[in-house]
């Protein structure tokens, strides 16, 4: 038996799942039908516990090519866990990798009634216990602060190229996707992944074609010396930034980002190309989001959430620079955006008929 408790003072009584042991993190949800091992290994998880609005979770085992990055996520929330999973490409249980890995975790709640609450009250602090509190304060204390430095490389690393070379690309890591780099390099790109602390100085001596910066967990506007770097790259080179890199460039131009009231998790998230003609389903995963008319002097918005008009992407003219909140690789989710990968390599191309 396991206890689920959230900071409004909510219980909700389980079955325990993975590791044992006490823990607190941010409760957030996501709508994802398939794609629980992305959401499992996605860095931006980091300090949250993930509740999966899909009733059945583990049915097709765990599968480790389809990882993006090592488990960061506090705890994990399900309906009903499958421990007989039938899949060709199953490496095994996926209850026996949590315990593995040392992720807390809870089966057998009500996820509908857990995600209604979280849709109305708004994100909020919860406990994967054994036994309930009598005292909560803890609950009303945690935040998600300093998780970047603890999900980005250590050391600087370089993915070569699938067959010939067209490009340089340096990846600022935050968090990054693995599908990141596999976006870049099937198009030709040599990938050089580095850490969220790199210089600028450092950045420009490797010589890039172009800057990706990647998506990552927390508060965007605590992460100052990621932005002081940001905004020192600005100009000098072609800039893609996805999701926190979205947020972070917004504030290394003189942005600001809000919190949202419950984020935007899972593949089924609509947007609205404002310079065209479409709406596309993403994949999308964050909590925060940048304000487009605090950088109407500076850039243009080019994306919106059809669900609740928030910002999706901005674009910066003269500076060779475009950001987007959701996530063009997907992974999982639809593939509907990935041509902003093509976009980039047009930017690098056009910048390269310059020098």
């Amino acid at each position: 038996m396991a206890y689920l408790v959230l900071g409004n003072g909510s219980v909700f009584e389980g079955t325990r799942i993975g590791d044992t042991g006490n823990v607190t993190g941010e409760l957030v949800f996501t709508t994802g039908m398939v794609g629980y091992l992305e959401t499992l290994t996605d860095p931006s998880y980091a300090g949250q516990i993930v509740v999966q609005t899909f009733p059945l979770i583990g049915n097709y085992g765990v599968i480790s090519e389809d990882f993006e990055g090592a488990p960061a996520l506090s705890g994990y929330v399900v309906r009903e866990i499958c421990t007989t999973p039938s899949n060709f490409r199953s490496e095994g249980d996926l209850n026996v990798w949590l315990k593995r890995n040392h992720i807390p975790g809870i089966a057998g709640v009500d996820t509908r009634e857990i995600t209604r609450q979280i849709r109305e009250q708004g994100v909020m602090n919860a406990m994967i216990c054994d036994t309930i509190p009598a005292d909560t304060a803890v609950l009303q204390q945690y935040a998600v602060t300093g998780v970047v430095k603890n999900v980005t490389c250590r050391h600087i690393m370089t993915v070569p190229a699938d067959g010939t070379q067209r490009y340089r690309v340096v990846l600022i890591d935050y968090g990054a996707k693995r599908n990141i780099i596999r976006s870049l390099t099937r198009r030709g790109c040599e990938v050089v992944v580095v850490p969220s602390d790199t210089k600028a100085e450092t950045i420009l001596g490797l010589n890039p074609d172009g800057v990706m910066l990647s998506n990552g967990p927390g508060d965007p506007a605590e992460n100052t010396d990621c932005i002081r770097e940001i905004a020192k790259l600005i100009g000098h080179v072609p800039m893609f930034g996805i999701c926190l890199g979205h947020q972070m460039c917004a504030l290394a131009m003189g942005g600001k980002t809000i919190k949202l009231k419950y984020g935007h998790r899972g593949g089924n998230q609509p947007v609205t190309d404002l310079e065209g003609n479409r709406t596309y389903m993403t994949s999308q995963n964050h909590g925060y989001a940048v304000l487009a008319e605090s950088l109407k002097e500076v850039g243009t918005q080019t994306f919106v959430n059809a669900n609740d008009g928030s910002c999706e992407g901005m674009r910066y003219p003269g500076k060779r620079c475009f950001t987007v909140q959701f996530h063009p690789e997907a992974h999982a989710g639809p593939e509907d955006t990935s041509f902003l990968f093509d976009r980039f390599m047009d930017m690098m191309a056009e910048t390269e008929g310059i020098r």
